[in-house]
């Protein structure tokens, strides 16, 4: 087939861009021809929330990448549509996890598909945002209704979904994340970020939004105090600083906090996955995250909260463990985890667990998905 990948890859940073990234590159194994389309402009400044949307590192070699999209020019849409509908390719493979992308995916892909060759499958991660805009539902019907269809990763995403469009669509599990390399030795990872390797660490990662619940865990760990270990907080603020570090001191945590507040790039990644023991996702709500996919690949456990698509990922008692979205129910999450012989009866149910997670099965049911549009 010839397939264009349409969304973030270098060099736009994130997960977002390792997924499409990845993708592209089992398509290309199975012997596919394969291009990925991104963005001259994702955001523009003024909307961004982070101090940069890209990365350092040189381009992948292995991969044909252009900066072809602009999401806030619609001249651009009308140009790569076309550009599209006169390349007729077999797939054009989306991704979509913002409304903010809706009018310039919805006109690339209307217009592409006008040449009754091309179809449109989007890899959905969600399809209500998790901070809400009175534009959501309206630029959810423009792109979902320009789509053939969907692979979607948690059953309340396929809820949502159904409300909006009657098209082709499959659930596959968000895949293992495999692009950040071996786990290392614990002290040799405490050693990179300077931390003290005779003390235990649990983990919070990620970019820091307000529906993450990183205040959640602040509260829970001021009420825990779990023995001997420290939590480290590792991700760029997308929220108030200032009131989180605010928290940290009211609740006397600063001597317990390790805050690395800065976007953490891929190859610092297995430094922090390896340094803790456990890893803690708070959120007050999801669909599925990311962060879990990463800690799967360096079997690390985790504590969830009950939302979402979380439990879907992580099986109580199996990888990790399953709380209420409050600082009491993760408060006793951080008591149970550290009670003898659980890390290691969670950490050894990972080999099993993580085959649910492969790159190959979520390309399956992409095409699987393509042929029941045709």
């Amino acid at each position: 087939m010839k397939i264009v990948v349409l969304g973030p890859a270098h060099p736009y940073r994130g997960g977002l861009a390792s997924i499409m990234e990845t993708m592209a590159r089992e398509y290309m194994r199975r012997g596919h021809e394969v291009a990925i389309y991104t963005f001259r402009v994702q955001y523009p400044s003024l909307l961004f929330p982070g101090k940069s949307q890209y990365v350092d590192a040189p381009a992948p070699d292995d991969l044909h990448i252009e900066r072809v999209v602009n999401t806030v020019n619609p001249l651009n849409w009308i140009a790569v549509g076309r550009r599209l509908r006169r390349e007729r390719p077999d797939m054009v493979l989306m991704k979509y996890w913002t409304p903010f992308m809706a009018p310039c995916f919805g006109a690339i892909a209307r217009i592409a598909r006008g040449n009754g060759v091309t179809r449109v499958i989007c890899q959905i991660d969600n399809v209500e945002p998790h901070e809400h805009h009175i534009v959501d539902r309206p630029f959810n019907r423009y792109f979902l209704g320009a789509v053939d269809g969907f692979v979607y990763m948690s059953e309340q995403v396929h809820g949502e979904l159904k409300a909006y469009t009657s098209a082709p669509m499959l659930f596959s599990p968000h895949p293992m994340f495999e692009n950040f390399g071996e786990a290392v030795d614990r002290a040799e990872a405490c050693r990179r970020l300077g931390l003290d390797p005779d003390i235990r660490y649990m983990l919070f990662f990620g970019l820091i939004r307000d529906y993450k619940g990183l205040d959640l865990l602040l509260r829970a760990w001021a009420s825990a105090r779990p023995e001997g270990y420290r939590l480290i907080v590792a991700g760029e603020f997308y929220a108030s600083r200032e009131k989180y570090v605010s928290l940290i001191d009211e609740s006397g945590l600063r001597d317990e906090v390790a805050l690395h507040d800065r976007f953490i790039p891929d190859e610092e990644v297995r430094y922090y996955f390896s340094a803790a023991d456990c890893l803690v996702l708070p959120y007050r709500s999801a669909t599925q995250s990311g962060v879990t996919q990463i800690a799967y690949n360096f079997s690390l456990p985790m504590i969830v909260t009950d939302v979402g698509g979380l439990p879907e990922i992580v099986p109580d008692g199996r990888t990790g463990l399953v709380c209420a979205p409050t600082a009491e129910g993760i408060a006793d999450a951080l008591r149970r985890v550290r009670e003898v012989g659980t890390l290691r009866r969670l950490r050894d149910n990972f080999a099993e667990e993580r085959k649910r997670f492969s790159w190959g099965a979520m390309c399956d049911r992409l095409t699987e998905v393509l042929e029941m549009t045709r």
